[in-house]
């Protein structure tokens, strides 16, 4: 017996296994929804929220709500749009997202987000923050003033006993995630180079690696976000 429903996103007729997630569901039908925090296989949190969705007039996180039969999803309207695009600027001006001096730079999904929705000036002021850089790890830079906070690395980088390499560390504006000094004493190379590729901005950077591929031929120089989903 299939568990296949139909629900709707933006008047498209879609269809998935009951209980998906919207934003794979989405995926499924060849309709992008954008996050910086999902990652698939893990257990999803909506910590950045870019993936709001409206539903029944109300505003929801796609990564963490399932679908149901007969939904009706409504991502790509102006409000929506203009939502994300608010969050976007606070994720830069909260930060110090300097794009062209950043290894990550054309493979950044925050910055290419920064395109596809045509962000130019953040309407909200800077906040300039200092944060350190954390060198001590033999293959790793954790760069605070990029950290978006969105418990990719945490959630994604274990080791064999399931112990996460990355924490949460202090509270409010003074919260950071780190580095466990113990175990990333004995991190392999290629942990490290998951690390980097799993962080969605350039906070974590492997040691020697920075600009192995040239500005121009990079991820998103190519094609912006969301090309290799919608159909």
């Amino acid at each position: 017996m299939s568990n296949l429903i139909k629900f709707k996103i933006d008047g498209n007729e879609c269809m998935a296994e009951a209980g998906t997630y919207i934003v794979e569901a989405a995926h499924q039908n060849g309709i992008y929804i954008p996050t910086l925090c999902n990652m698939p296989g893990v257990k999803p949190k909506g910590s950045c929220r870019i993936c709001t969705v409206k539903i029944n007039g109300r505003l929801m996180t796609s990564c963490t709500t399932p679908v149901t039969d007969g939904m009706e999803i409504e991502s790509n309207s102006n409000d929506i749009n203009e939502l994300r695009k608010s969050i976007i600027e606070l994720l830069f001006v909260s930060g110090n997202h300097f794009c062209p001096a950043c290894e990550k730079s054309g493979n950044c999904e925050l910055q290419a987000l920064g395109y596809l929705y045509q962000m130019m000036v953040p309407r909200f002021p800077y906040d300039f923050p200092k944060r350190e850089v954390d060198a001590s790890s033999p293959f790793i830079i954790k760069d605070q003033d990029r950290c978006i906070l969105c418990k990719r690395c945490i959630k994604s980088i274990k080791d064999e006993d399931d112990r996460s390499y990355f924490a949460f560390h202090n509270r409010g504006n003074h919260l950071e995630v780190v580095l466990d000094k113990e175990l990333a004493a004995n991190m392999t190379k290629e942990t490290a180079e998951l690390a980097m590729n799993n962080c969605p901005v350039g906070s974590i950077i492997v040691k020697e690696k920075g600009f192995v591929v040239p500005i121009g031929q990079r991820k998103f120089d190519k094609k912006p976000i969301g090309s290799d989903v919608t159909v």
